[in-house]
Formats: structure tokens, C-alpha cells, sequence
């Protein structure tokens, strides 16, 4: 029996990090997950309204909220708690919900029963030996609870994506305001009313426009890759950390070195004592502070968890604390006698301010693609457990499978975001919505998080709730300040999130109902084995392709291809896609073959596992590692424990590591003569309809040869002439037939039933095309169209 699935082999293909590889990820961190967090000090006082500033008392109150909430949400809960809950080096909502569907079987993914169904070789838990735990009990028996942890996921990736919108336009828009504030300075000694209505004009229009060129440049820029622009922003990020930690060491000495006596929290208690509706809004904005936390484990799988940890914090947290010490120390201080005293601006050195609206400018274009990234990170995974349309990802490095870029996905981004900024135009409404969508993306981590601590870390019921109670706690609070604000701003996030959900929903559900419908429309096995013949069905020369969802039985297209056109190929592979919940499957444990029927009708099954960072079926190659696959499974059934003819549904794991080569080695040359010697047996493999003594000239043939591994026994005929034949199939050609689907609602289903299966088709029609049919000769390719009533 082969071993289980493991999850720790996923990383076997990964060189251990080493101290040199965490330095160089941490300095490209910094430009690609703390440019968020470095350019937060830009707005989290500015977008304050001045009249809050009741006395210096305010500044200290202020700065001991923004202090412990860094060191509790960032520096406690994130840094040293959510990354040491990666599922294989990946992080974000949907890596949780993974470990949740493995560990805690709470998965509602079509490929969760199926698999389930073939690989009994794997039923056997990873728990095995240890007794369930009442919790999972609980969550295993309630299926309303499944679907709970999957709305709950579906809803942090929209918060995520909505924070992927917002975040562009915020950071820019920032930025060219200080530009503006620049300006405003500049003394004209023009008189006439023309040239200083010209001038006024300036100042009034720089803003939108500036913003919105250094957001189209930063979305153009995403074609070059994370490891790329992490390398290209870091130095810009590094410059501006020491420009705040340099500026705040100043303020706090020059303005007020008692500021950092704010750090009791006596002083969070008494903003509460004395708290209004209109001072309590501004917690909205001191939650800016902790803006780009979450993007820390989404953003996992770019990097490491070392090497975040240690960025933020030997880096990114003291730093971030001295700034915003010195700028309320500087608050402090002209809370009552400067116009825009709350800006980061106002508090730095007159002859410095030039080079502070320079690095402002430039800290800022790149201070939101921390949130770009955890976007394009957040849909690769939710594509892969086929919660989102189909869409083309691009892996941008061979070494962190993390790594993605998403044309698509990236130019819809910047179109929302230039959105943002030209329909709002308003800081103050805008980190409105940046607050609703960091506090709200916190608290679906921290519950699916208490969950995985529960089921997945097997920690008491009492530490789970403790964490959920204590940092909900601190949420909370902050969604009480934002949803204050709802109507000022807030209400854009909930817009975007409504329609990315109800787009992840409806793709959810329709696949759903289609796999359902195929699962309950197959026909069985021994239709086509044993019914098929007396129906006068023929085989016709070549290999036949049946791409197909169902891992058992015959799909309802093919049964209706065959009904109608009663004849199929000399040999079949019924090939299924099934994605796991996990980031990468190795190539040792991809493929699982086994037969349908005996092994005269030359009927095979091909599983094809891949993780949601995997990219199998874009390869040019993958027909010839599917027919590799097939002949390995003909060569390695004949040691195998089982008897010769496997039981449908009983599968067989093909490259194990014992193996050092396959049985069939895709030669890519046509030139060679039919008849090549083989390897492994040194035996002529020659066509059955030629004779070697008559050939008088070269064949052009496309070449497969088979090659035993070592010490295995001599082969035997049988396994040769199965081998010969699925050669010969291979030069006769393939031909590779796909269903397309045409979903229908009935007419007495409700309107919820009638708009997902809608909303469903539309996205069907208007994504790309499914990737199986990428690389697919359209010669050879059969669409057999059925109408599925749902």
C-alpha cells in the first residue's frame, strides 16, 4: 500500500532557507510587504480632523492608542502568531481554510468527495493513533458550520481584494497632496489676477492628477514580477525608514521627550472616560496605523516567515514607533497654532521639505503593492479550490511558487482604484474605507485562526477562545469607530465586496451543480466495457483523451458521444484534473493511473493532482507525461501486490522515489526509423504490420521508448505487447474530447437558485477557456455539447 499524501513533501523541492537567502528576502520585504505599513505615517494623524486636537493631552492619547495597537495586532498577534500558521510556506484567509479542510474535513469543494472516493490507498489520516477531538466532532457532524468557514473565507478575500482597490488610491493620493501642500508655499510675486488665478488652479488640480500617474505606474510595473520589484522599491523604502526614524528621533528631542510616558496605557483609558461620537470616529483613522498587517500573511508565500518576522521586528516596529512619537510630540506641541499641524509634512525641518515631498512621492507609489500582492496571492489560491473564474496566472520566479502575477486581475485593480481617486478625491473618505477593510480582513483571520488552533494545533477549547475573545475584543472596538463612518466613504468597500463575492459565490455554486449533475448522470463502467460491444461500438486506431471531473464511472458526454457516434478509440485515458488544498503537489506523487475494466480494453484512468501553485496544464509537454504515466502503471502492475486487474477506482502512485526513470520516455524527434531498439531489454520494438527485412525507407514516427528501473525482473510478453500497443496508438494519433456544458434553471427553482446559476453561465462565457484546452490542436479536439438542467 503507498503512503499517504503528505503535506510535508510539498516543500521536498525547496533548498533550505539559510541565514544569506532570509537577508536577501527580508530586503526585498520591504519593498513589496512594508511599503504599506512605512508610508502609513503619511495619513494616520492627517486624516484626523483638527477640531478632535482638544489639548496636548490629545497627541499623548492618540500616540498610546497607535502604540499598543502596533504591538498587539502587528507585532503579538501577526508577527509571532498567524505566520507560524502557513499551510507549506503559503499564508492568507484561504491558506487557513485549507488547513481547516484537510485537518478538519469541513471542505465543500467538489474534489473533496471525489478524491475521496479513488484514493483509498490514502485513507488512512495523518491523525492516525490520536482520538478526535470533541471540537472536531462538532464541526465535522454540522454542515451549516461547513458552509460558514467557506463564507467566511470567500468574505476575507473579498476584504482583501476591496483593500487591493483602495490602497493604490489612499497611498498616492497622500502623497500628491503633500505635493500640493508644497506648492501652497510658493509666494508669487505676480500681481495680476490672472496669473494668480492660474496659479490657484494649480494648487487645487495637482492632487487627482498626480495621483492618478503614479498609480497607472505602479500597475504597469507588475509585469515585471515580485522578485523584481521587490528588488527595485527596497532601496526606496529603506531610504525613507531612516528619513521617519531620523525625523522622529528629532521631533521627540527637539518638540517633547516626554512623549514616550504615553505609552501607559492610563492614557487610553482616559480618552475613553471622556469619549464622544465625534472623537471615537477618529479611531477610524489610528487604525491606519496597523494598514498592511494582514498583507504580512497573505503575502507568505513571496517570501518566508523568517524572513518577515525579522524585518518587522528588528525594522519596520521601532521605526514606526519613533515616527509617530515624534510626530505627536510635534503635535503636542502646535496643536493649537499651525495651520495642518496633524501631517506628517508640517512636523519636518523647513530645508528638509523638499526632500521630504521627493521621498514622500516615491514611498508612496510604492507603498500599496504590499495589498497588489497579496491580491494576486489571495485569487491564485481561491482559483485553484475553484472559487473564482477562470483567469491567467503567471508564476514570475521558478524559486517561490508564491510568486504570481495576474494581468487581468491587475488592470481591473487599477481601473477600480483610478475610480477611487477621481470619484472621491478626499483622503478623510477614502481611509475610511481602508479602515473598514483592514479591521474587517483582521477579524475573519482571527476567527478562522482560533479555529485552526482548535482543530488544527489541537489546543485546548480555553486557549482558542482566549485568542479569539482577546484580539476580537481590540477589533471590535475599531469596527465600532468605522461603521460610524459607514456613510462617509465606507460604503465603496461593501459595494466592491458584494460584487467579488456574489462573483466568487455564483463560480462556487455552479461548479458546484455541474459536478453534481455529472455525478449523478454517469453511466457505470461495464455500460462501456461489457453493454458497449453488443451495441456495435468499434475501436478505431489512436489515443482517445477524455478530460473529465469524474474520477469514477463514464461521464454523461462521452455516453452520449458513444450513443450517438458508436465508436471510441483503440485506447482510452479518462483523464481528471483535482486540485488540493495545498500549495504544490511534487511530480512523484502527481499522477495516479489504474484501468477501467480488465486490461484487454486498453481503459485507463489518470488522476492529476496539483496544488493551488501549481501550473500543470499550460505545459507543452503534458500529453507525453500523461502517456509516460500510463506506460510507468503498465510496467510497475505487474510487481504490485494487487491482482492484474484493479477494481475501478483503485489507483496506483506513479514516480515514486524508489524510481529513478520512467517505463516511457517521450523522445522529442520524428526522424528516427520505426522499429527503435529498446533500452532497458535491448529489444526491437518494430509495427505489427511491417516486417523489419522489408523496410527500404525511413519512417518519420514520433519515438516513445519504455525503460525498466533497475533490478526489476526481465519483462514480461504480455506487459511488452500492452506497452507496443500504446505506442503504436501514440503514432496513430489523439484526439481529445472535452464537455461543454450548457446550464439551464428550471422553472420552478427560486430566485436565488435562478441568479447564481445565471451569474454562473455569464462568467462561464466571458472567462478564459478552460486550461486544458490551451494547448489543444484544434484538429484533434471534440467538443461534445450537452445541456445540463440544474
Amino acid at each position: 500500500m503507498d503512503p499517504p499524501l503528505s503535506p510535508t513533501t510539498y516543500s521536498d523541492g525547496l533548498k533550505k532557507e539559510t541565514w544569506r537567502n532570509s537577508l536577501i528576502l527580508s530586503f526585498q520585504t520591504l519593498g513589496v510587504v512594508y511599503g504599506r505599513l512605512s508610508t502609513a505615517p503619511l495619513y494616520v494623524f492627517g486624516t484626523i480632523q483638527t477640531t478632535d486636537f482638544k489639548s496636548n493631552e490629545t497627541a499623548y492619547e492618540y500616540f498610546s492608542f497607535i502604540f499598543w495597537t502596533l504591538t498587539v495586532v502587528s507585532l503579538l498577534k501577526y508577527a509571532f502568531i498567524v505566520l507560524r500558521a502557513d499551510d507549506n510556506g503559503e499564508g492568507g484567509v484561504f491558506a487557513l481554510y485549507s488547513l481547516l479542510c484537510r485537518h478538519a474535513k469541513v471542505g465543500l469543494l467538489p474534489n473533496d468527495r471525489s478524491t475521496k472516493e479513488v484514493m483509498q490507498h490514502e485513507e488512512v489520516s495523518t491523525l492516525r493513533g490520536k482520538v478526535e477531538s470533541r471540537a472536531r466532532k462538532a464541526i465535522r457532524n454540522h454542515r451549516s458550520g461547513h458552509y460558514l468557514m467557506l463564507f467566511t473565507a470567500l468574505f476575507g478575500a473579498c476584504m482583501i481584494i476591496g483593500d487591493g482597490v483602495i490602497t493604490p488610491s489612499i497611498s498616492a493620493l497622500s502623497a500628491s497632496s503633500g505635493l500640493q501642500r508644497s506648492l501652497s508655499n510658493i509666494k508669487y510675486t505676480s500681481s495680476t489676477d490672472a496669473e494668480q488665478t492660474i496659479s490657484d488652479d494649480l494648487k487645487k488640480y495637482v492632487p487627482v492628477p498626480s495621483a492618478c500617474v503614479i498609480t497607472i505606474g505602479l500597475f504597469v510595473l507588475q509585469y515585471y514580477g515580485t522578485h523584481k520589484i521587490g528588488f527595485m522599491f527596497a532601496p526606496i523604502v529603506t531610504i525613507w525608514l531612516l528619513f521617519i526614524s531620523g525625523l522622529g528621533i528629532y521631533n521627540v528631542f527637539h518638540w517633547d521627550p516626554k512623549i514616550f510616558s504615553a505609552v501607559s496605557p492610563a492614557y487610553m483609558y482616559r480618552f475613553v472616560r471622556k469619549i464622544n461620537k465625534a472623537s471615537w470616529k477618529s479611531l477610524n483613522s489610528i487604525l491606519l496605523c496597523i494598514a498592511g498587517s494582514e498583507t504580512m500573511f497573505t503575502d507568505l508565500g513571496h517570501f518566508s516567515k523568517r524572513s518577515i518576522k525579522i524585518t518587522f521586528a528588528c525594522l519596520i516596529y521601532p521605526v514606526l514607533v519613533l515616527c509617530y512619537a515624534g510626530q505627536a510630540a510635534f503635535i503636542s506641541k502646535h496643536w493649537n497654532d499651525t495651520e495642518n499641524f496633524n501631517h506628517l509634512s508640517e512636523s519636518v525641518p523647513k530645508h528638509l521639505r523638499h526632500v521630504f515631498i521627493l521621498l514622500s512621492l516615491l514611498a508612496s507609489a510604492v507603498g500599496s503593492q504590499a495589498t497588489i500582492t497579496a491580491s494576486f496571492s489571495i485569487i491564485n489560491q481561491c482559483l485553484a479550490l475553484r472559487c473564482f473564474p477562470r483567469v491567467k496566472v503567471i508564476h514570475t520566479s521558478d524559486k517561490r511558487l508564491g510568486q504570481v502575477y495576474i494581468p487581468d486581475v491587475n488592470w481591473l485593480l487599477m481601473a477600480l482604484s483610478l475610480s477611487v481617486t477621481i470619484g472621491f478625491h478626499d483622503i478623510t473618505r477614502i481611509a475610511n474605507a481602508a479602515g473598514m477593510a483592514i479591521v474587517f480582513g483582521m477579524i475573519v483571520t482571527t476567527c478562522m485562526m482560533s479555529l485552526v488552533i482548535a482543530l488544527y494545533w489541537e489546543k485546548s477549547l480555553l486557549v482558542s477562545g482566549c485568542f479569539l475573545m482577546f484580539f476580537g475584543f481590540v477589533e471590535a472596538v475599531y469596527v465600532s469607530a468605522c461603521m460610524l463612518s459607514f456613510h462617509k466613504g465606507a460604503w465603496y468597500l461593501f459595494v466592491i465586496s458584494a460584487v467579488s463575492f456574489t462573483i466568487m459565490l455564483a463560480w462556487h455554486y455552479g461548479t458546484m451543480k455541474k459536478y453534481e449533475f455529472d455525478f449523478q448522470n454517469k453511466v457505470s463502467t461495464e455500460w462501456l466495457t461489457d453493454y458497449s460491444p453488443g451495441l456495435g461500438v468499434s475501436r478505431v486506431p489512436g489515443i482517445g483523451l477524455i478530460y473529465t471531473d469524474m474520477v469514477t464511472g463514464i461521464p454523461a458526454f462521452f455516453s452520449h458521444f458513444i450513443t450517438n457516434l458508436p465508436a471510441f478509440h483503440q485506447v482510452l485515458i479518462f483523464v481528471s484534473f483535482k486540485p488540493q488544498p495545498v500549495p504544490c503537489v511534487p511530480p512523484r506523487e502527481r499522477y495516479l493511473v489504474g484501468r477501467v475494466g480488465t486490461k484487454d480494453y486498453r481503459i485507463y484512468r489518470c488522476i492529476v493532482r496539483y496544488g493551488y501553485c501549481d501550473q500543470i496544464r499550460d505545459t507543452d509537454d503534458f500529453e507525453e507525461q500523461i502517456i509516460s504515466s500510463i506506460g510507468e502503471f503498465i510496467s510497475l502492475e505487474e510487481s504490485d501486490c494487487e491482482s492484474l486487474t484493479s477494481p475501478e477506482g483503485r489507483m496506483m502512485i506513479v514516480g515514486k522515489p524508489l524510481l529513478d526513470r520512467n517505463a516511457l520516455i517521450p523522445i522529442h524527434d520524428t526522424t528516427s526509423v520505426a522499429g527503435s531498439t529498446s533500452i532497458a531489454n535491448n529489444e526491437t520494438l518494430g509495427s505489427p504490420l511491417e516486417d523489419s527485412t522489408e523496410r527500404k525507407t525511413p519512417v518519420r514516427r514520433k519515438k516513445v521508448r519504455f525503460l525498466m528501473p533497475e533490478g526489476s525482473p526481465r519483462m514480461r510478453e504480455s506487459v511488452r505487447e500492452e506497452l507496443q500497443e500504446l505506442i503504436n496508438a501514440r503514432e496513430s494519433g489523439t484526439a481529445y474530447f472535452l464537455g461543454q456544458s450548457h446550464l439551464t434553471v428550471r422553472d420552478d427553482s427560486n430566485f436565488m437558485k435562478k441568479f447564481l446559476i445565471k451569474a454562473y453561465v455569464f462568467l462561464d462565457k466571458n472567462c478564459l477557456e478552460p486550461p486544458v484546452a490551451l494547448n489543444i490542436p484544434h484538429a484533434a479536439l471534440v467538443e461534445v455539447g450537452m445541456v445540463y438542467i440544474i
